[in-house]
Order: C-alpha cells, then structure tokens, then sequence
C-alpha cells in the first residue's frame, strides 16, 4: 500500500528546480489523437500454437515465438477455420451449414422478412436451433434442412428460449444477446427457458419522431414489481421428447445461467428466492426433469450467480466460487455436493481460474491479493496448499498462460509505467522482456503525473483514489477538481495500470485535478465492504466520496469551492446524490443516465441490494436523490436519452420536478430518442457541453476554439 502524499513530497514532484526541460505535448495529439513517441504500440498475443509456443503480430506481420528460447520462425500458414461439426451461416436473414471439409451451404431456413436469432450449432452437428421473432424455439436439422418448431405458444408476452429483458440486462449478461437455450455436451438434449411476462407491468417510452409520436411499451419490472414466470424444459433428440423441470413456476423466485455437466448427464440449475439471500443449485435429470439438491448457500445480505463452474475431467469434482466467508474464493466440491476443501483463503479476492491442471492438481487463477488495485497470478494446489505468485513487481498483470500452464505471456503496467509483455515460465521465472510500450520520446515529454494514493475513513478504510494532477502544478496557485465516478457495489474503477488519454493530458494542462475514487463497497475491500451496501445504497458511497474531498481540501493548491463529480448511469445517481446529500463536499456535477429513486429501477438489481421497497421503506427513502434535494446548493447538468429503456428518463423527470418546487437552479440536456447512451452526432454534442461546463464552471474561462 502506497503511504498517502504529503505536500513535502508533492513539492518535490512538481518544484520547478528539480525538472528538466521537456517537450510539452501538442494540442493534436492531446484532442486529436494525433501521433506521439510516448508510448508505441505493443504486438498481439494471437494465439498459442501449443504448450511451447505462441504467435505474435508485430508490425503487420505474424511469427511464431519460441516461449523457452525466444527463437523466431514463420508463422504456419493460415488456413480457414475448420469446424468438426460444420458451420452455420446467416445470409439475407436466412441460415445455411456447410459441412466439415465441404464448400457448399445447404440452406436450412426460407423465410423472407423473417430473422433467425442466437442460432446455435449443436455439439453433434445434427441439428441448430434458434427463436424467431414470435417467441418460439425452432430447430433445423442440419443434413434434410427439415424444420421443427419447438414450441407453440409465443407471444407478445410469452418467449421460448429468448430472455425477457430483466434476465438478460441482470442475469445472463448482455453478450449472450437474449439467447436463453442450452445445448447439452454430446447434443442429445436441448435446455431453454420460458418466460411469461403477462403479469410485469407495461412501461411506456415515448418516441417524438411523426407528427403525433409513438409509444414503445414495454415489459420492465421495478422494484416490488412482479416477476417474468419462468419455466426450464428439456427436449430430448431426435425424438423431440420434452421434459419440464420440477419448479413451481409461480413462485417468486430467480434462476440463473444453467450449466451441463460434462458427460451431459445432468444439467446444473441455479435457484434463488426473489430475496437473493439463498442460491441453490440443482442437478436436474434431462429424461425426468426431476431435480436433487447439490448446493446450498446462504448470506445475511445477497448471494451473487455463478458466472462459470470448473468442471473436472476425472467426472467427480468441481470448483465453484464464492464470497461466503467475506471474500471470493475457491472451493472443492464433489459433484454430489459435498465440500472438500477450500482451496483459498485469506482477506484478498479472487477473479478468475485461467487453468486447471488436473494431472499436478493444481489451480491457475489471477487475484487482487497483494495490491487491491493489481492483479496478479497464482498457483495454489487442490488442498490450498502450496501458494505461489507468479506474476512480478509493483504492476496490475493481464495473462495468457499455454494449453498446459508451461508458459505465460504477461502484459503489465502501473500508473507511471506504459506495458511491457514478458514470457514467464510456470515456476515465476521471467525468461525474456518481448516487447515495451515506452516510446523515445517518454523522457523527454511533459505530461502529467498520474498517482495512486489511499485515504483512510475515521472506522479504518484505506480508500483507493487515482489523480492525474495538474502539470507543472504550482502548489501557489489554486485548482479545481472533478472526480469521476461509478460507484455501484463491487464495481471499482481505481486500478494500478497505465491509463494513457489525450484527453486527461489536455485536463491537466488546463489545471483541473482529475480523481477517481473508490469506496468501501467497491469491491477493493471484498464482500465484507460491500455489505455495508446492504439496504443502504447512497449512503456509504456519498460518505467515503467526502472523505476524499476532506483529504484533497488539507492541500493548499486544491480549489474548495470547486469540486465537482460526474458519472452516468449508477454513476450519474452517485453524482446527483454528492449534489445534495454531499452539498457540503461537492459544488458542481454532471450527472448522465442517472438513478434518482431506487423504486424507479428493475427489481432484480435494485432488490439484490436493498430488498422491496415494502421490506425496507426507510432504505428507498434514503437513497432517494428527491429526500435530500431541499440540501442542493452548487450547480447541477443533469443529462438522459429520452428513450432510456435500462434507466426510464422518469428518474430524470422526478428530480427535475422536485428541484422546480423548491425553487432550485440547474441545467437540463435531454437527447431525443437517446436509450442509456446515444451514439454518433449526439454523443459528440454531450461530450462538447460537458467541456463547456468545465471550463464556466471550474476554470472560469470560455470555451477554447481549439475544442470547438
């Protein structure tokens, strides 16, 4: 942990009788992106061809590298993917396979002005299945083209193998594009998911374009709102022969990404009561649909959803994390349930396996565990024992180990460092540098020093903060600052990695202080920081924000009456609630796409954390932005899509009508049919009036012609 920065060691950072003379950076390459000698990029890491050797893209061209020698040699030829099982194509929305080792493609579907969605091959190659636009499931099969539709009762509100929008914005992620079917390892069963919305109340989004505007409408449950019904099925083939999974689909509950095991014997069902406080895990039987209890984990606060299992090849065991005991590890777990050990421990947290080598049982597997702000790699063996970093130095490293953990190429960095890629071999041994992001002209170029500090919170909380400060601050003068911010629980944005933009160089130019801060729920502190998040969102985040601030005003240059916050989305409401709540620590904020009452968003965020607006009244009172809008002094740009379907422009809305009965000054963009972020044009203007603001508000300047 870096000790905070005392105004003595500011003073020698900055004094002018310690610089050299540097090359200032020119106004292109600040706002324009234009070329500097810096930093030069770094090659690729494509791919490893094996355990011993990788191919590296560099200037154009691709070698093939030797790991344990260095030695270089031409790159095999590249030849066209080749799938064991064919390929399925999409063609003037329509699909077509083409077999392995043929060059003709055998059209499947024949449907003009219909699309095939999340069309997915099967392991075996016989069959793809896909949804349509009606919500129902369809397969095709791959060597007639013949079609089967799987389902027969798609609606408006009913959908068959396509998620209802609750589930894919909170539950399966965005990048499985509302794909809620399954394929079984040896592609004899199908899994896919129904969902009812009838009952999820009907949101109206107004679109302006037309003489009289149109009306989206849409299903989106709030808090407290009702759910999606959800019913899994299993379709057995070729047969076709459909099981339903024994849940009760009217109960008030989740479920969350299923997954087959290996042999495709049993498929792994997630459960959750609505109050996200218990997750269970079934193994469900694909013939019966009958299901046996593997799994059982209870928290005082929230449960968080398996993103992924380790399966073992030995067909007993797997690896699951969890944050059970206050922060994420990983366990050993036989496939019937039972724990065997833990096979971490310890107040760091863990991100990701990157390998299981099953023949030394050993775990790969990368954690913030020495720094919160870096990640590093390990191995640990199945017992816990034997734990070894692997990674090196004072950097934050992002790895790609080889099929069998022989090697590694590390990319690495810190705040005042640019990266450099390593090859590293599996006992930590760094066998050779390959390549160094620093460019000539690094040295001898004035940027602005980037500096990660911790400040500490009177009950003993070291927070992380990064600050790009000024260059050639003169500690005589006086500084505005602006924090930017996220805030949402286990969502940190403070990292020790080298974080290079034009833009921030221009900032510091210009004499803004530029922070990002994290507080104690953001994941740095595990989950026994973000428990105090708990049925308290707004508090703690506002709390340890003003912590920082009472840090940066002990600093004679920092500019008290300029300390302004910006964020978009959770980030936007953090910087609604710093202009009311936190008046006294924040002066100005531009809040985007913001949350302002915790009743207005989707329930299964919201009530992950603060439980129904019935459950915990006082909570939703609190976090509410309007609560505390009688506090808001300062000067508040608040900006949203007017077609936000992810946060309804009606937070932004209910603010604004509050503020006007109190009889508050603020500033208000709306950007027409804009959802939660707008593209193009639009985005170009936002970015335009949020430099406007700056430099009224904070520098005290106009707008310079240079970003105009």
């Amino acid at each position: 942990m870096k000790k905070l920065v005392g105004l003595s060691a500011l003073w020698l950072l900055v004094s002018p009788g310690f610089a050299q003379t540097k090359t200032p950076l020119t106004t292109p390459q600040m706002l324009r992106n234009a070329p500097t000698d810096v930093t030069q990029p770094l090659p690729q890491l494509v791919n490893w061809l094996d355990d011993s050797r990788f191919l590296l893209r560099r200037n154009g061209s691709t070698v093939a590298v030797d790991a344990k020698t260095g030695q270089e040699s031409a790159a095999p030829s590249p030849q066209p993917p080749v799938s064991a099982t064919g390929t399925v194509i999409a063609r003037n929305n329509d699909l077509f396979f083409r077999a392995p080792g043929s060059t003709d493609d055998k059209r499947l579907t024949n449907t003009p002005g219909e699309v095939e969605r999340n069309f997915t091959l099967s392991p075996d190659g016989k069959f793809v299945a896909f949804t349509r636009k009606d919500g129902n499931l369809y397969v095709a099969e791959t060597a007639t083209g013949k079609e089967t539709k799987l389902t027969n009762d798609g609606s408006e509100t009913v959908y068959n193998g396509y998620a209802a929008w609750v589930y894919w914005e909170e539950i399966f992620g965005r990048p499985t594009a509302f794909r809620a079917f399954w394929w079984s390892p040896t592609g004899k069963h199908l899994a896919y998911m129904r969902f009812d919305e009838t009952k999820v109340p009907m949101f109206p989004i107004y679109q302006s374009p037309g003489q009289h505007g149109t009306l989206e409408r849409t299903r989106y449950p709030k808090s407290g709102d009702p759910n999606p019904e959800v019913v899994t099925r299993i379709v057995s083939l070729p047969d076709f022969r459909e099981t339903t999974v024994d849940f009760d689909p009217k109960a008030d509950q989740y479920f969350g990404t299923p997954f087959w095991t290996r042999d495709g014997a049993a498929l792994w069902m997630q459960w959750m009561p609505r109050g996200q406080d218990n997750l269970k895990i079934y193994a469900v039987n694909p013939a019966t649909g009958a299901k046996t209890e593997v799994y059982d984990e209870k928290q005082k606060t929230w449960v968080d959803w398996f993103e992924n299992v380790e399966y073992l090849k030995d067909g007993k065991h797997v690896i699951l994390k969890s944050d059970r005991d206050g922060w994420a590890h990983l366990y050993l777990h036989t496939l019937d349930g039972k724990l065997k050990n833990a096979i971490t421990t310890g107040r760091f947290t863990v991100k990701d396996v990157e390998l299981v080598d099953e023949k030394n049982g050993t775990v790969y597997f990368t954690a913030r565990r020495d720094n919160s702000a870096r990640t590093d790699l390990y191995k640990v063996k199945f017992d816990g024992k034997g734990l070894q970093r692997l990674t090196f130095g004072e950097f934050t490293h992002s790895v790609k180990l080889s099929p069998n953990g022989s090697y590694f190429v590390t990319t690495y960095s810190n705040a005042q460092t640019p990266p450099k890629m390593a090859v590293v071999d599996k006992a930590g041994k760094v066998l050779r540098e390959i390549a160094d992001a620093k460019g000539t002209g690094f040295a001898t170029t004035d940027f602005a020093t980037t500096e990660l500090v911790r400040v500490k919170t009177p009950d003993g909380f070291e927070l992380p903060v990064r600050i790009v400060w000024p260059t050639n601050l003169d500690p005589a003068k006086k500084y505005p600052v602006l924090f930017s911010v996220y805030g949402g629980p286990n969502a940190g944005t403070v990292t020790d990695g080298w974080q290079w933009s034009g833009q921030s160089q221009w900032w510091a130019k210009e004499g803004l202080i530029q922070v990002v801060a994290d507080h104690r729920g953001s994941g740095h502190f595990g989950k026994e920081g973000q428990a105090f998040m708990h049925r308290n969102l707004g508090k703690w985040e506002i709390a340890d924000y003003a912590e920082v601030v009472k840090w940066l005003r002990t600093k004679p240059f920092v500019d008290a009456g300029k300390i302004a916050i910006t964020g978009f989305s959770y980030g936007g409401y953090a910087t609604c609630m710093a202009l009311t709540q936190g008046a006294e620590w924040f002066t100005h904020g531009m809040a985007g796409g913001s949350v302002t009452d915790w009743a207005l968003y989707d329930s299964h965020y919201t009530e992950r954390f603060m439980d129904t607006p019935a459950e915990n009244p006082e909570g939703y009172k609190f976090g509410s932005v309007m609560t505390h809008a009688d506090k808001y002094r300062g000067l508040l740009r608040l900006v949203h899509g007017t077609a936000d379907d992810n946060v309804h422009l009606q937070n932004t809305l209910q603010l604004v009508d509050k503020l006007q009965d109190l009889g508050k000054h603020f500033e208000l963009m709306l950007y027409p049919g804009g959802r939660h972020g707008w593209p193009g044009p639009k985005w170009q203007h936002f970015q335009a009036e949020n430099n406007r603001f700056i430099y009224e508000h904070l520098l005290g300047r106009p707008l310079p012609k240079e970003m105009q």
